[in-house]
């Protein structure tokens, strides 16, 4: 398995439904370019984006599957996602592990254990929280990432969660990886300082459709 090496940009290539560039071909001309300015790892999401991905790049790949309901427990829900991911071709899984219901009823720690036992990856735990950071890392995840900072409580924050990089890094003893509203240079150093071991960027990068949006909207009104 190709490991996710200290200081990578980690470029999440992922697009819905609703954007012009969503499917599996698209995400790996996305995957393509990425990798020809520098990532070090790749993002993806759905066994169908991972397997074209894997078939352009030798980059490490983080794997994840969305499924459910977006309000709830839906980034890599069960072991049966975990499973259809990695069986695509990803190195890494990660998955949902704020402390909210899982909905097969498993505690995270028991899919955490089936993940490495059956199919021998890592696991990358998405919380919100220190209190889910901390119980991720107790449950056996391999890294513990930013992602779902300020997407569970109602909160609409505009920059990285800095201060949960600052406060995970203090206190676990596994790598901390910075997601979530990284934009600019002056993000991914701040997130660095406060210490990530990588940086996962997408919107910014890989969401032309988001990254027009914001900036018509700063020209002036006619």
């Amino acid at each position: 398995m190709r490991a996710l090496a200290r200081g990578s940009l980690v470029v999440s290539c992922q697009a819905g439904p609703e954007n012009p560039i969503h499917g599996p071909a698209a995400m790996a001309l996305m995957a393509q370019a990425a990798e020809a300015g520098g990532a070090g790892a790749i993002r993806a999401n759905g066994p169908d984006d991972i397997a074209a991905i894997r078939a352009v790049t030798d980059l490490p790949i983080v794997g994840l599957h969305k499924l459910g309901d977006p309000a709830g427990v839906f980034i890599t829900p069960t072991y049966e996602s975990a499973a259809g991911v990695v069986a695509a071709g990803a190195d890494l899984v990660a998955l949902d592990a704020t402390l909210r219901p899982r909905p097969d009823g498993l505690r995270l720690d028991q899919q955490i254990a089936r993940i490495h036992d059956e199919l021998g990856v890592p696991v990358m735990a998405d919380v919100d929280s220190l209190d889910a950071g901390l119980a991720a890392r107790d449950a056996g995840a391999d890294f513990v990432a930013t992602t779902l900072s300020g997407y569970t409580d109602g909160r609409t924050p505009t920059g990285p969660d800095i201060e949960l990089v600052r406060r995970l890094s203090a206190r676990l003893d596994c790598p901390i990886i910075a997601e979530g509203r990284i934009r600019t240079p002056d993000d991914i150093s701040a997130v660095c300082d406060a210490g990530a071991y990588a940086v996962v960027v997408g919107t910014a990068i890989t969401n032309p459709m988001e990254i027009t949006a914001r900036l018509v909207g700063a020209l002036p009104v006619r």
